[in-house]
């Protein structure tokens, strides 16, 4: 499987590092007052990784949140002051400042957003409303990019590269895929994540399709939701999949 490297990503709703961070806290149950940086730093670098694996456009703020948890981390491995000297600040405390900054604004943001969608029900403009989903899948709320490329490692983790010669390539384009993709939803209202992996895949198609489901996300021609808490993603079209 030849995967098509000049095709990159640019989302515009691209989630920031202070979001990566607050992921990783929440995903490793951390007190956001006490934060291990040498933990949170070595994930943080891995994640970063994978968005570059992936070809994703990855800006200037992230490495500069990456230079700067590495710089904390080398300040906590200092030798404790011996008693009587003067001892220095947590060097954590103006990370942790940010961290609830943006925490504050991002709930707030959320608290708009949701009373925007309880007007918008209560006045709707007459737009044709998008597929009516069953009760037990009714989204909770919308994943980010990092909860997926977290659902992307458990797939990769799953799937290594087979020790085998290949003789002949498979090409397929994320574009090719992403049309698969949407032909795969055009018959069905809703569709598990997973289902689009299929067990054989390689650890290249995985990206592939990976990159394309991205991709029909930032059209917004599909959704991807978590119906249950830690349960399995679901892709749902929005009223734009027609459109496409």
């Amino acid at each position: 499987m030849i995967v098509d490297a000049s095709y990159e990503i640019k989302l515009e709703r691209f989630e920031g590092p202070l979001e990566l961070l607050l992921h990783l806290i929440k995903k490793n149950e951390i007190d956001i007052y006490d934060i291990p940086i040498a933990l949170i730093t070595e994930q943080y670098l891995q994640t970063l990784d994978l968005m570059q694996s992936l070809n994703l456009s990855v800006a200037g703020e992230f490495l500069v949140m990456a230079a700067t948890l590495i710089h904390i981390k080398s300040k906590m491995l200092l030798p404790v002051p011996e008693s009587g000297e003067e001892i220095d600040d947590d060097p954590r405390v103006d990370l942790v400042a940010r961290l609830l900054e943006y925490q504050r604004f991002k709930e707030a943001s959320e608290d708009l957003e949701a009373r925007e969608a309880i007007w918008r029900d209560i006045f709707p403009r007459g737009e044709t409303p998008g597929p009516e989903l069953l009760p037990e899948e009714i989204p909770i709320s919308d994943l980010n990019l990092y909860d997926l490329m977290a659902a992307l490692n458990d797939l990769l983790a799953r799937s290594p590269d087979p020790v085998v010669m290949q003789v002949t390539a498979e090409t397929l384009t994320v574009k090719e895929k992403m049309q698969l993709i949407l032909d795969e939803m055009e018959s069905v209202e809703s569709l598990l994540f997973e289902s689009l992996f299929s067990a054989s895949f390689s650890r290249h198609a995985i990206i592939v399709t990976f990159l394309a489901l991205l991709e029909v996300t930032r059209l917004g021609l599909i959704r991807i939701i978590q119906p249950d808490l830690f349960g399995s993603l679901r892709l749902i079209k929005t009223k734009n999949f027609g459109r496409s």
